[in-house]
């Protein structure tokens, strides 16, 4: 192998919308500054960040504006396949490393670099490849009805957007490209960021030999506050349906009323939520504070009693939970996915079932009395993510890079 490699980076997105884009740009620098070549490949967005290579982005397309050329782009986007085949004749890369690409990309990529015998690993940072709408979360909860190829139940349940005519697409893209087609066999080796995805993508007929778990890695923060007179918890991240924002509403009735909620982030829910707040009667106590970036989300990470992660659907490496650990900042999170990985109940954070509202609000009771023990929860808060370092996942990323280039001969 190379000592310097050219590598692709796909991804549906080029903007900062949520965890895998995160993970994207995180990558992507640390293997820049390794002195390696990346080459990102994405959907031309007005939102994306500035590129080199944006001229070969595909064209826009939104999943909301019914069009049959949409609904075709869907099962596979001949633009996207020309122009990745454009990018590839200028740069010639060594590998390609896959991100999120259903639906807006599509599967037609991995045809592009397959036909070019072009090395290919993928992150799952959804599920994707085993699940219509890559959630493996419908009706409130964890959904595995689809296992075994039975995709039929996402058109039942409404499982995409809640709407019959999405469902039947998502149910019949899934027949197609991960039934018949079997697209993702053309993956060389697949990584899955905690022991759950793989577990998970495993029970779903993944092979397990191509699964290899590497966790996403975390800036330490070594220039945390003390923060003994806080008043507020936090919670920031997306504001979607299985993020079980509305169970850590419905707890705050139930929490020492000097504790107040802060919630950061943007998303679907967002008109929702600021009803709900509004019918339990929390306007006084729960903010609404929209997005936040750089040191200003990190100032309010630093001046919470506790970070809240109070997810439903099952997270497969919750960043919000690693990032604030690494700052020392005891996690609540619910009992579901990698989170379960992540944080060790009464050691480094507390637990609670998913959904479960009372036991979440005496989780936060808890949290909030600042007594010697929960001291020594910040304290091993942050030696629990220790390891995860770019350095450290700078190796184990370029052992998997070298292990499939290896594979394919280079």
């Amino acid at each position: 192998m190379k000592d310097k490699l050219k590598i692709l980076q796909i991804n549906k997105f080029y903007f900062l919308k949520g965890g895998s884009e995160r993970y994207l740009f995180d990558l992507s620098k640390i293997l820049e500054v390794a002195g390696h070549q990346v080459i990102p490949f994405a959907m031309r967005d007005e939102k994306n960040w500035p590129s080199s290579y944006r001229e070969y982005f595909s064209e826009p397309m939104d999943l909301h504006k019914f069009s049959l050329k949409n609904i075709f782009k869907i099962f596979f986007n001949w633009d996207a396949r020309r122009r990745l085949e454009e990018l590839i004749n200028r740069t010639k890369p060594d590998l390609a490393h896959l991100h999120i690409i259903s639906y807006q990309l599509s599967p037609s990529v991995i045809a592009v670099l397959k036909r070019r015998n072009i090395p290919i690993v993928m992150t799952l940072h959804d599920y994707s490849p085993i699940c219509p709408n890559a959630k493996l979360f419908t009706r409130g909860g964890l959904c595995e009805r689809c296992r075994g190829g039975k995709y039929y139940h996402c058109f039942l349940n409404k499982c995409s957007h809640n709407s019959y005519g999405q469902s039947f697409l998502a149910m019949l893209e899934s027949y197609v490209n991960l039934r018949w087609l079997k697209v993702y066999e053309n993956v060389d080796l697949f990584i899955a960021p905690s022991q759950f995805v793989k577990d998970v993508g495993v029970k779903f007929g993944l092979p397990e030999n191509k699964i290899k778990v590497i966790n996403h890695f975390i800036e330490i923060n070594n220039n945390f506050q003390d923060v003994s007179s806080s008043n507020y918890i936090l919670y920031f991240g997306r504001l979607d349906p299985g993020k079980g924002i509305s169970v850590l509403l419905e707890a705050m009735r139930h929490v020492n009323q000097r504790i107040s909620l802060k919630l950061v982030g943007v998303g679907p829910d967002y008109k929702k939520l600021k009803n709900e707040i509004e019918r339990l009667n929390l306007s006084g106590r729960v903010e609404l504070l929209g997005s936040k970036y750089g040191d200003e989300l990190l100032v309010l990470i630093q001046g919470a009693l506790a970070i809240i992660v109070p997810s439903i659907l099952p997270e497969s490496m919750g960043y919000s939970a690693l990032e604030s650990l690494a700052m020392g900042k005891i996690v609540i999170a619910s009992r579901i996915g990698d989170l379960s990985e992540i944080i060790q109940d009464g050691e480094n954070g507390f637990l609670f079932k998913a959904g479960d509202s009372d036991e979440l609000a005496k989780k936060i009771n808890l949290a909030v009395e600042r007594d010697e023990s929960i001291k020594n929860m910040e304290n091993n808060a942050k030696k629990s993510v220790s390891g995860l370092t770019p350095e450290n996942h700078y190796e184990k990323i370029m052992e998997l890079y070298k292990k499939i280039i290896d594979l394919d001969g280079r």
